[in-house]
């Protein structure tokens, strides 16, 4: 080191000779005075070739490390010597290239820089060397069990990062309890590697080879990550594999990218993310620049799939799936906000947003397309019995089943761009205030179609009163399903009433249509009566015609239904409370008449007691009816 450092100071005394000489006199005068301070300096002063001698040096040492034929860093002095003598190189570059227009200078330093390129190629090699070496896929599927290591691997958050000296590199491929905590890092190699291959960095940087370095660092971990997600059970689907999909299959996809992406964002990236730093401490450019490129092809993959997912068929049974694609997205925003917000990175980061508002946009094509459904359901056929349309069971219990994301559906439905606030705004919200919400206008609307269109289809009954139990069926099943859901607090207490008060009335319809016939017989003409033998002419004509009236109405409605019990009771209630006290009092005026009282008995065909028995068989419906509740 001392012979350098006189190296060096000749060097300087020569330059500054040939610099303040005008003429080869005068610099061989200045070279004198430099000599008078040591003889020894003559020699050397007069010596053009020092950055040579220094290179040929240098070119010995580092060519010793470039021939071998096992890697450099399988011995740490090896490692240290080479390091050293490229540091030896950098130095001399940095050092003599303000004097590169002299041509002696400048052809030394063509030299150096082209031994510089040999030493960096054998460093990208070393680099990547290591990178492969300690590098092994991470399996987040599979059961912990005793002999399994994860200390080895994983981290808390909060934990201290583990010590330098601990190179532990047992090959052991992790492996996890299916994950549902994601506050932890994966150490994915050992900290002495680590180390390494930051040293290796900081040459590869100093050097002006930082693309390189970042390269090789980038198709070793972007491998890694790669198979990580595979071992999620996440395939490589193209856009049109996805949407050529059966859709059962498509669940089961939707269902492993949901599991895939956020171990992606949680764990994997942001475990990536750290190891970036830390191999590239102190370079952030090239960090980021590395972090991208690891990141960018997984990334891809996972929001492709969801792109695909968003602009496939808008079928309504798609609904849950789709909305489960969404929420992932939502949720993770705020990762792709902090993880991809670099310059490298913030296309992925747009995209992430890009396609999450296009779900939200494929969300509101599904509800136009459940619209349609509804418009489009024929009235071709009526229900047996009025009882329970398909289409009214279909429509409430899916929208019911939506609902349950209610506050993802008044996201997409108002169109909010901030996930992460909108969610407490609407827990925190008056539920007062929900029936004015885009979701509840929409809602409502449905609601609207779905009465519209069984409106259409109850024309079908020629019998006004099954009509009105029909209408009745499906709007006290509608009003129910409102009541006992999210569905209620969207739509709000006055639709509740309203749509209640329907259904009294559809109630007051049977019963006109139905009863209003057979509670005139039993009025008894005060004219008729006016004569003991008109009198049991005319009751004896009204009870034959009331038995005749009453056996029809009970064999036809025995068959008709009411799907809901207490439905059923109150209206076999109301049915015999009107009948009962009618027909009691007939039957008793008909018993005190004194003409007709020797043949009463006969005449008599129901008791009171039978009457009500016979109502209370009303609405039992006949087997394969279908009018059953689900």
């Amino acid at each position: 080191m001392a012979e350098n450092g006189e190296e060096k100071l000749i060097a300087v005394a020569r330059h500054i000779a040939k610099t303040l000489g005008h003429t080869d006199t005068m610099t061989d005068d200045i070279l004198q005075i430099f000599s008078n301070f040591d003889n020894r300096f003559r020699e050397k002063l007069t010596d053009d070739q020092p950055l040579e001698r220094s290179l040929k040096s240098l070119h010995r040492q580092i060519s010793r490390h470039l021939s071998a034929q096992h890697p450099i860093w399988s011995d740490s002095a090896d490692s240290a010597a080479f390091l050293d003598s490229v540091d030896q190189l950098l130095a001399i570059i940095h050092e003599w290239n303000p004097m590169a227009n002299d041509k002696s200078v400048s052809a030394s330093l063509d030299k150096a820089d082209d031994l510089l390129q040999q030493a960096m190629f054998r460093l990208q090699d070393e680099f990547t060397t290591l990178m492969q070496r300690s590098s092994e896929p991470v399996d987040l599927t599979r059961h912990q069990n005793g002999g399994d290591r994860l200390g080895d691997y994983y981290e808390s958050e909060e934990e201290e990062e583990v010590d330098d000296d601990d190179d532990d590199d047992s090959g052991e491929i992790p492996i996890a309890h299916p994950v549902t905590d994601y506050g932890i890092l994966i150490e994915a190699l050992p900290a002495g590697i680590i180390s390494d291959l930051h040293e290796i960095a900081k040459r590869m940087v100093a050097a002006g080879y930082e693309k390189e370095c970042s390269h090789a660092y980038s198709v070793s971990r972007r491998e890694f990550l790669e198979e990580s997600l595979s071992r999620l059970g996440l395939q490589k689907l193209s856009m049109d594999q996805v949407q050529k999909m059966q859709w059962n299959e498509l669940e089961d996809e939707i269902e492993k990218w949901v599991k895939a992406v956020n171990v992606a964002l949680r764990i994997l990236f942001p475990s990536e993310r750290r190891l970036c730093d830390r191999v590239f401490f102190g370079f952030n450019s090239v960090s980021d620049l590395s972090f991208m490129e690891v990141s960018r092809g997984s990334t891809i993959q996972l929001l492709n799939f969801a792109d695909a997912v968003a602009i496939s068929s808008r079928a309504p049974e798609r609904l849950f799936k789709v909305l489960d694609v969404y929420e992932a997205l939502r949720d993770l925003m705020p990762e792709f906000e902090f993880m991809f917000s670099d310059q490298y990175c913030v296309l992925l980061r747009n995209e992430a947003l890009t396609i999450w508002r296009r779900l939200g946009e494929a969300i509101r094509g599904i509800f136009m397309e459940l619209e349609n459904l509804i418009r489009r359901d024929p009235a071709k056929t009526p229900v047996p019995g009025g009882g329970l349309h398909p289409i009214t069971r279909y429509v409430m219990n899916y929208i019911r089943a939506a609902c349950r994301s209610r506050i993802t559906l008044e996201q997409v439905f108002e169109e909010i761009i901030v996930p992460s606030a909108s969610a407490v705004d609407y827990r925190e919200g008056d539920d007062r205030a929900l029936s004015s919400s885009s979701l509840a206008v929409q809602m409502a609307w449905i609601m609207e179609l779905l009465e519209s269109n069984l409106e259409t289809k109850s024309k079908i009954y020629k019998d006004s009163a099954l009509l009105a139990v029909f209408m009745m069926n499906n709007e006290r099943y509608i009003v129910q399903k409102v009541k006992d859901s999210e569905l209620g607090l969207l739509l709000g207490d006055d639709w509740v009433r309203k749509h209640a008060a329907k259904v009294k009335q559809y109630h007051v319809n049977y019963h006109r249509s139905s009863w209003s016939k057979v509670s005139g017989v039993l009025k008894i003409d005060n004219n008729a009566m006016s004569s003991p033998t008109g009198a049991s002419r005319s009751l004896k004509e009204k009870l034959k015609l009331f038995n005749s009236y009453f056996e029809e109405i009970c064999k036809t409605q025995s068959t008709w239904i009411i799907f809901d019990e207490q439905l059923k009771e109150e209206l076999r209630i109301s049915v015999a409370g009107a009948l009962s006290p009618a027909y009691r009092n007939f039957i008793g005026r008909l018993q005190s008449n004194n003409d007709s009282s020797r043949h009463t008995e006969r005449h008599i065909k129901f008791s009171v007691e039978d009457l009500e028995a016979r109502i209370s068989e009303l609405f039992q419906g006949s087997s394969g009816s279908g009018g059953g509740r689900k």
